[in-house]
């Protein structure tokens, strides 16, 4: 039986089929896009000509140890595709991200994309978003106001939980690559993702939240019987 990580390299394996010689591409953050990241440095040393903008810090400092030239959304502020990984996806490819802390830049990256290919392995699919905690990115004024004016309005969405600081092993808490904070809000369920998301962006204290909708073209899935790619009803 295959385990989860040789799952997720068969998902970056077949995503390696969709870039072309050229192409501009956005790099994601985590254990599933580290895998993707590691198979194109090995084409890139092979001859393949492309180039990519990093969503972390992390994966700025993977793509120049496998040798990937690298650029910036202030020089190229249009990239041809983003391949990243999720946390969860459902069936319309409806995304949690930011288990990694890198939710504001993914979805920078993203939005600057012609394309989103999402990797993951078939553990991430669901039926309905909200078991696995949703990341919201918030500043540190005022944090508790704002876990508060979350708390409220997500109920009025229908979604209700603890809502915790992210923290690092040694109890401090957790910064992104922006400095800031990170709320994981461990609501079970969320029946209605674009309503909460519509909610917690008119929050001021709210940088940035891991609903990550209308974004995802593609999802390379991988499963014990092969690969499965999965599109947005939105391109059909």
């Amino acid at each position: 039986m295959a385990s989860q990580d040789e799952l997720k390299r068969r998902a970056a394996e077949r995503a390696i089929e969709l870039i072309e010689p050229g192409m501009k591409l956005g790099l994601g953050t985590g254990s599933t896009a580290a895998y993707f990241v590691e198979l194109l440095g090995l084409r890139a040393s092979k001859g393949l000509d492309v180039i990519g903008v990093p969503t972390s810090e992390a994966t700025r400092l993977q793509c120049e140890q496998v040798g990937i030239r690298l650029t910036t959304l202030d020089d190229d502020p249009y990239l041809d595709m983003t391949v990243d990984g999720a946390d969860e996806l459902d069936g319309e490819l409806r995304l949690i991200k930011g288990g990694g802390g890198a939710l504001l830049r993914e979805k920078i990256v993203a939005s600057a994309s012609e394309r989103m290919v999402v990797l993951a392995d078939d553990s991430k699919k669901v039926e309905m978003l909200g078991k696995y905690p949703l990341p919201v990115e918030v500043v540190e004024f005022g944090l508790g106001a704002t876990r508060a004016i979350i708390e409220a309005l997500a109920s009025d969405a229908g979604c209700e939980g603890p809502i915790t600081v992210r923290k690092i092993a040694d109890g401090k808490p957790f910064r992104s690559d922006s400095g800031h904070l990170i709320l994981d809000c461990a609501f079970g369920k969320i029946p209605e993702p674009e309503l909460l998301a519509e909610a917690l962006q008119m929050i001021p204290g709210v940088v940035e939240h891991g609903l990550f909708l209308q974004l995802a073209d593609v999802a390379v899935i991988a499963g014990l019987n092969g690969v499965e790619l999965l599109e947005s009803p939105d391109l059909e």
